[in-house]
């Protein structure tokens, strides 16, 4: 794959006007379109929790529930409701999930499965840990809305299962042997800088300070590969390079978002050098997962430009998209870079322009390369009321915060 950088220059190549006039376009996208969207489509009134399997118009096409996706469901409104305004018709749909999740959610040992049927049975096993990782969010969101032991001594039990097991996270339920090639993968570390956070007011700051240094060097040190300039997705459990498909394996988005993750960490430790190198990363990771013949970001690229194994890898999804507009906009606001800001303007286009919906609400998930709606759906196994809100909620308040 060309890794010639791509010049992001400002439209019509004349000084840029502040970041801050998107800012209410932001806003107004995630009170009047998407939370309602969800609100009037999702919630599953005869046995709990949210259908997420939505087509274009929020008609239910199957009933299955992901728990992961109720997890970020609650985390959502309750986030919501937290941080933009107390309206109880987000507490009452973040309790309305979070009672689904606590009856039906886990199997004896407090593990959290994948998958339910609409009624509440288990359909896959526990195999997944990110499931745990936003039940952990989804109830320490909902005790901040309101404070309950009940919420608190789920989120804090989920957590300390997921640091146990995040060595091994996949434990039985892993298909491969045991020793032969054993690989470290980037999505834990690169959540793990996120979670702590959210469970500040449980666990305390102290705890939190504590587990900050690992995570940093894990996704700094370890999968960041500065030769390459990019992050990889897994590599040895030395943390060297496999020259395999998993170990040659690129997701330009889980890069990017976990770069904003790192800016956070770094504002709270004052630590503009690590601001500006998370910074950097993010660009050159958005240079090189740049569709330069089609516009939009690549899903997934081989480190060596190889053909990647993924066959959906030149697809354009919507998480890759919202979540590189919040690290352009937190890389703008943090540092100044003007790179930050005209790659923010391109991607914005690109985005609001191929996701967003103007006739059904919400924003379509899964694009071609070429930019065409390859799926019109709006919610399924993969995607629901997450990824879109809280990027809309992070870049206005971003953009906002610019004009103080």
């Amino acid at each position: 794959m060309d890794r010639a950088p791509v010049i992001a220059e400002s439209r019509n190549g004349s000084p840029a006007d502040s970041l801050s006039s998107y800012a209410a376009s932001y806003k107004n996208e995630l009170l009047d379109n998407i939370l309602p969207f969800w609100l009037e489509h999702s919630k599953d009134n005869k046995n709990g929790g949210y259908f997420t399997c939505l087509d274009r118009r929020g008609n239910v096409y199957d009933t299955d529930k992901f728990m992961w996706l109720q997890g970020r469901g609650v985390w959502c409104f309750s986030f919501m409701y937290n941080q933009v305004a107390q309206k109880e018709e987000w507490l009452r749909m973040a309790l309305h999930g979070a009672a689904f999740m606590e009856k039906h959610g886990r199997d004896a040992a407090g593990n959290w499965y994948f998958s339910l049927t609409a009624a509440g049975a288990p359909l896959i096993q526990p195999c997944n840990i990110f499931s745990d990782c936003f039940a952990t969010m989804a109830f320490a969101a909902l005790d901040k809305a309101q404070p309950n032991e009940t919420w608190k001594n789920i989120a804090l039990t989920t957590f300390e299962n997921i640091i146990k097991r995040q060595h091994n996270w996949k434990g039985q339920y892993s298909k491969a042997f045991p020793g032969t090639r054993s690989l470290r993968n980037f999505s834990l570390p690169m959540i793990l800088c996120n979670l702590s956070l959210e469970l500040e007011h449980i666990v305390g700051a102290e705890r939190v300070n504590s587990f900050i240094p690992t995570v940093l060097h894990e996704v700094m040190d370890v999968f960041y590969q500065p030769q390459m300039g990019l992050i990889l997705e897994n590599v040895f459990t030395d943390g060297s390079f496999s020259d395999s498909f998993e170990g040659r394996l690129l997701n330009p988005g889980h890069g990017i978002e976990a770069m904003w993750f790192v800016m956070d960490l770094g504002k709270r430790l004052n630590d503009k050098t690590l601001i500006t190198k998370a910074c950097n990363i993010m660009l050159d990771t958005l240079e090189y997962g740049w569709d330069k013949e089609y516009g939009g970001i690549y899903y997934f690229l081989d480190a060596k430009g190889y053909p990647p194994q993924q066959l959906e890898w030149d697809q354009k999804l919507w998480w890759v998209h919202v979540e590189t507009l919040v690290a352009l906009a937190k890389g703008f606001a943090l540092t100044g870079d003007k790179r930050c800001e005209s790659w923010f303007r391109i991607v914005h286009d690109y985005t609001w322009k191929h996701f967003k919906d103007p006739e059904y609400g919400e924003w379509f998930g899964y694009l071609n390369r070429r930019g065409e709606v390859l799926l019109p759906l709006k919610g399924g196994k993969w995607k629901g009321c997450f990824h879109v809100p809280r990027a809309l909620y992070q870049v206005w308040q971003t953009l906002e915060n610019l004009q103080q």
